[in-house]
């Protein structure tokens, strides 16, 4: 019973009858007794989940009365957190865009494959075309989302750098190469 029952969860579609009994080296008689066994266990009402048949395939869902539940957590607000490492990657190319990724680990240093993927992936940066250069890099820049999220209307909007600052970060730079380098 754990054993389909782990299956079902993972594999989060129907699986079929025969594909249990081969696996489980059991009868499909035997199968479908595990599964009457969990169908019972589902049928609780303390418990959301049930089996549901297609055909010779079974497969575990939710419960329909968790519908509105599942509604509710769907449409709630995701908690960004965003590391240093994403903010720095999300400030060059907030600044610089369009950039490429190599443009951008030429100014962090480092690679930076798996910030700007994971900035992708909420929706704060996206692809913006191809680079006319050799090897047709990728050209990153932000997104609506980006806006909303830091609360302005346009790139416009956000904060200058004044020339001390840049000065002084243009020295910190000179500096860092410097001892990199061991000059």
């Amino acid at each position: 019973m754990a054993a389909m029952e782990a299956i079902l969860f993972t594999m989060g579609e129907s699986v079929d009858i025969s594909q249990f009994a081969e696996v489980l080296e059991i009868p499909k008689e035997e199968i479908l007794a595990v599964a009457s066994m969990l169908e019972e266990k589902y049928r609780t009402p303390d418990c959301g989940l049930q089996l549901r048949y297609f055909g010779d395939a079974i497969q575990l869902s939710t419960k329909d009365e968790q519908f509105d539940n599942l509604v509710k957590v769907a449409k709630s607000p995701r908690k960004m957190t965003l590391t240093d490492t994403m903010m720095e990657t999300l400030s060059i190319i907030a600044y610089k865009q369009p950039i490429t990724r190599i443009e951008v680990e030429s100014i962090r240093g480092v690679n930076s494959d798996f910030a700007i993927n994971k900035l992708v992936s909420l929706d704060l940066v996206k692809e913006l075309g191809r680079k006319d250069a050799p090897g047709r890099p990728l050209l990153f820049g932000t997104t609506e989302q980006f806006l909303r999220t830091f609360g302005v209307r346009t790139l416009d909007d956000l904060p200058k750098l004044n020339a001390v600052q840049l000065e002084e970060f243009k020295e910190e730079a000179k500096q860092e190469v410097n001892t990199r380098l061991n000059i």
